[in-house]
């Protein structure tokens, strides 16, 4: 007998048709009467002092409105982690792009005209464009000394561990730029109500972050602020702290042009001027046994942020916390910074500063690996995490040895050490092969104490006919409003055709906290959980008042019950029933309440006389918990791992010597296509999470976490190299063999 009715199958998304089929509306579809449009008067140098904003005399202002720091009723901050993110400048200029005014015209022609009729005047200062000129300190650009945030932690004695090591391994590893070129740009529209309240909706991740944030600028009480949903092509965590920016924006306007308003970047705006994947250095210094066991770890890790903190406090917690991998290291010792530059702010993307730290840890481990001579899955086998151990940050590990267990179906189902020797082997030729292997973790939800302070309500009620969920979880491509309502119609035994899922609306849906993190179906879906129990448990103490008979079905006794009242309705939370303990000024304790595991094996091929790389083959095994719709589930790891891959070798951001990204169109900046799709294979293992809803764990952001240093490392394997950073683009593979080659060259001499 089945365990479930409806969790574990695999059910189609319901927001597909409408997608596929074209007749889904974002926010630049949707009508809205008497319409203007907004834009955003920016500053094109790094740094410098704001001295005035000169409008041409030939213009007719009073057909536009223009909005400055002056014009906003509220503060003049962007609320996030913390208040250091102007809404628009006032007298400095920490990046090039940074907002300096809005404005907002009948028609895209007049807005163009008007802007550039706007020149902002500003006396240039010399920028700081790197983590390495943000810590020499010559010049200070944020704080004291250019640093944002900074984490310590670790265990055990580092220096006893170091004493007993046979061999020191040391090395230096960087990430890139990444930008998350979700399907539709940023876009937010807001109109001002008869009551003095304010109505915003846009493509968007976190209804109430947006909603937080133009309450502030406004300077209204949150009931005079509603942040509608709109249809949202793809987010990847780009679209969890800039709605607030953009919808703040949305807001301004409207208020003092007296006209709804609507902002639609085009591509090249939304390339140079969002938040992208804050770029890494790394320095690990690692003490081993001769066999590979490792007996401590020394890591440094530089985070750079832009030029304000908007998330990269919470970023670098992640980087921080997963800075081992999936190892066990007995004695270690962690630092993190995240450097303030004069660059645009970074922000969220899938993994969250995960993948950064955990590219060191697994170049590390290669690295340690070619040191001692011992094959990359042994060494990993040998220092897996296992039940009962301890990570850096104090917390004990009580699931089962999922580490090894994927690192095991990976190596398995891809033939590992076979395909490993027979590509060690092969003949010259143009075309060469390789095959690499890296594991990860990721920890699902908010870190720490995040989810006990969350409040993650939902609410459920009856209409009549059906039931309807109300969340403010969003649906962003991923599949969300399916999962949850798979979850209310398993706990309620109904059809998943008698769900509704309803368009979060703050005025309406409770706060179930951000759609980010791994989170929604792992804790959003327990409060689902949680409301439709309390359902259950209200028509079961009427049926049995009205004495019915016990085995009516719940939709029927649901009619039954609203004809009576005219009313069911009721809220859940997510309520935790364990002993978890976190420690937010000692930064230790139990950071996590579960935590995803993935082993990836990945097979390339390299064109050695054009230095492209192709991924032929990805295997990837996962431990998910529980696979609620193992479809979905599949969906989501495939997606991230090509993400992942584009970011290894294809996807090279960086910023020039003005402070502008290198990329501010598609044909600059590559990300894999369906001709770069691999073949994939993949292995779904469950250990369920007490703590999870249905025993879930998060996955959305555990593929972008291990694809990348197996990328990479399999890329070495095919070409004789070694390479400590990505993205390995084709010039940078090259100048590794060029090395390569004048290293033999210089030794045969």
């Amino acid at each position: 007998m089945a365990e479930f009715n409806i969790i574990g199958r695999s059910l189609l998304r319901d927001d597909g048709p409408g997608k596929v089929s074209g007749r889904t509306e974002y926010i630049a579809d949707i009508e809205m009467p008497g319409c203007w449009v907004g834009g955003v008067v920016r500053s094109w140098t790094a740094r410098g002092m704001l001295k005035g904003i000169k409008r041409s005399a030939s213009f007719d202002w009073s057909k536009v409105t223009v909005v400055t720091h002056e014009d906003i009723p509220g503060e003049n901050y962007i609320s996030m982690v913390r208040n250091d993110y102007p809404a628009l400048a006032e007298e400095e200029i920490n990046y090039l792009s940074q907002a300096i005014a809005l404005v907002a015209a009948p028609d895209a022609k007049l807005l163009k005209e008007a802007m550039a009729s706007l020149e902002p005047e500003i006396e240039p200062l010399k920028p700081v464009l790197t983590m390495e000129e943000a810590l020499e300190g010559k010049e200070i650009i944020w704080g004291s000394d250019n640093i944002i945030d900074e984490y310590f932690n670790g265990s055990g004695d580092v220096g006893k561990g170091f004493a007993e090591a046979d061999v020191i391994v040391e090395g230096d590893w960087a990430t890139g730029f990444h930008e998350q070129l979700y399907l539709e740009t940023q876009g937010m529209a807001a109109h001002m109500r008869e009551d003095g309240a304010v109505e915003v909706i846009g493509s968007l991740q976190c209804p109430f972050y947006v909603h937080g944030a133009v309450q502030k600028i406004m300077g209204l009480s949150p009931e005079k602020v509603t942040i509608k949903h709109a249809a949202t092509g793809g987010g990847f965590g780009g679209k969890e702290d800039y709605p607030s920016i953009l919808g703040s924006y949305a807001a301004l306007l409207a208020y003092r042009s007296g006209h709804p308003v609507r902002i639609v970047f085009d591509r090249e705006e939304d390339l140079l001027v969002t938040p992208k994947r804050h770029p890494s250095k790394s320095h690990y210094r690692m003490g081993l046994k001769k066999d590979g066991k490792i007996t401590a770890l020394d890591a440094d890790i530089l985070l750079d942020s832009g030029a304000y903190t908007t998330l990269s406090r919470v970023v670098l917690q992640r980087s921080q916390l997963h800075a081992c991998g999936i190892y066990f290291v007995p004695n270690v010792r962690i630092r993190s910074r995240a450097v303030a530059t004069n660059t645009p702010p970074n922000g969220a993307f899938r993994g969250f500063g995960a993948p950064q730290s955990i590219f060191a840890m697994e170049r590390q481990m290669d690295l340690a690996a070619k040191e001692l001579g011992i094959d990359p899955l042994d060494i990993r086998l040998k220092n897996a995490l296992r039940t009962g151990d301890r990570f850096p940050y104090g917390q004990i590990l009580n699931e089962k040895n999922n580490a090894v267990k994927v690192l095991e179906k990976a190596a398995e189902m891809s033939d590992y050490r076979t395909k490993r020797e027979l590509y060690a082997a092969q003949p010259g030729g143009r075309f060469k092969k390789g095959i690499g292997i890296a594991a990860a973790l990721h920890g699902g939800g908010f870190t720490g104490a995040g989810e006990d302070e969350m409040g993650t309500t939902a609410r459920v009620c009856f209409n009549g006919s059906r039931f309807c969920l109300y969340v403010s979880s969003t649906e962003i491509g991923q599949g969300s409003s399916t999962i949850l309502r798979m979850v209310a119609a398993e706990e309620l035994g109904v059809g998943i055709e008698d769900v509704l899922y309803m368009t979060p609306d703050t005025s309406k849906s409770p706060n179930t906290g951000p759609t980010v993190a791994s989170r929604t179906t792992m804790y959003a879906s327990k409060a689902v959980w949680d409301a439709c129990a309390n359902i259950i448990k209200k028509l079961a103490e009427w049926r049995s008042l009205k004495g019915l008979p016990e085995d009516m079905p719940t939709s029927s006794l649901a009619e039954k019950y609203f004809k009576e009242y005219s009313k069911l309705d009721e809220l859940g939370y997510n309520i935790f029933d364990d002993d978890s303990r976190w420690d937010g000024e000692k930064f230790e304790g139990d950071a996590y309440r579960g935590y995803s595991w993935i082993a990836n094996v990945i097979e390339v091929e390299v064109d050695t006389d054009t230095y492209e790389v192709s991924a032929e083959k990805v295997y990837a095994a996962a431990e998910v918990g529980r696979a609620i719709n193992p479809m979905q589930l599949r969906g989501q790891l495939t997606g991230g791992l090509l993400q992942a891959i584009g970011w290894s070798h294809l996807e090279d951001m960086r910023v020039d010597e003005k402070g502008r990204y290198t990329a501010s169109h598609m044909n600059a900046y590559l990300v894999p296509t369906t001709l770069d799709t691999p073949e994939w294979e993949i292995e779904l293992l469950e250990d369920p999470c007490a703590q999870g809803c249905f025993g879930a764990k998060g996955i959305g952001e555990l593929p972008m976490n291990a694809a990348g240093p197996a990328f990479v490392s399999a890329v070495d394997s095919a070409a004789g190299v070694f390479c400590d950073s990505i993205p390995c683009t084709g010039e940078k593979l090259f100048r590794l063999v060029l090395k390569e080659e004048n290293k033999a060259a210089e030794g045969g001499n």
